[in-house]
């Protein structure tokens, strides 16, 4: 356990933004789960777009590395245009 009043600080503040991380993967992983799962144009166009801008803001904070954000959303737009094609 800390001693110092800095390392209680910081203590308080590490497990502050490990929630708020958690929240936000897990929020990105239900996002994408439900793009991935939309089969139809109409719907999934919305969804695609919520995901990406979710994504975008990700990285940008530094919650995820820009090359996994730009991973997921090739994924994203190869499953986007292959619903569209297919249609």
């Amino acid at each position: 356990m800390a001693n110092h009043k800095s390392a209680k600080k910081r203590i308080k503040t590490n497990e502050k933004k490990r929630l708020i991380n958690k929240a936000s993967l897990s929020k990105m992983k239900t996002l994408t789960k439900k793009a991935f799962d939309i089969s139809e144009k109409a719907e999934l166009e919305p969804a695609y777009k919520e995901a990406v801008s979710f994504i975008d803001k990700m990285a940008s904070k530094g919650r995820i590395h820009k090359n996994n954000a730009a991973r997921k959303k090739a994924q994203l737009t190869v499953h986007l245009n292959g619903v569209v094609k297919a249609k």
